[in-house]
């Protein structure tokens, strides 16, 4: 029967190289430009905002909504929608009850949402 513990393998192998912290400069990466990781254009907040633009009328599980205004100023966003991460906001209001409240919401444009009513005239983009 044989001890594990002295195998003669054990010694002869190399070391491992350590991996650098992400983010960390080294010679062989060099530093990004941006200093976030991955950078939002304005595409994408577009094609999460949909066609959601003051006036516009859409339908989803919770209810029918008329847009009353789009919040693309990302300070503004996160002060509506209590979440740091917030880079617009959408201000709702539910066209099904009678007593319908304005509030914010940040959920993106899903196949589960219908346009109604298009927005009567073109959003400028901020």
């Amino acid at each position: 029967m044989t001890i594990m513990a002295d195998a003669p393998m054990a010694a002869t192998r190399p070391q491992l190289p350590k991996r650098p912290v992400p983010h960390e400069r080294v010679p062989d990466r060099p530093t990004p430009s941006n200093p976030r990781p991955h950078p939002r254009p304005a595409a994408r907040i577009d094609s999460e905002i949909g066609p959601r633009r003051p006036g516009a009328i859409y339908q989803n599980v919770d209810g029918r909504f008329e847009v009353l205004a789009l919040i693309t100023d990302p300070a503004e966003a996160t002060q509506l929608l209590r979440r740091t991460c917030a880079r617009w906001a959408v201000i709702v209001r539910d066209t099904l009850r009678p007593d319908g409240i304005p509030f914010a919401v940040g959920s993106v444009w899903t196949t589960s949402d219908y346009l109604i009513r298009p927005a009567p005239q073109a959003y400028p983009a901020a």
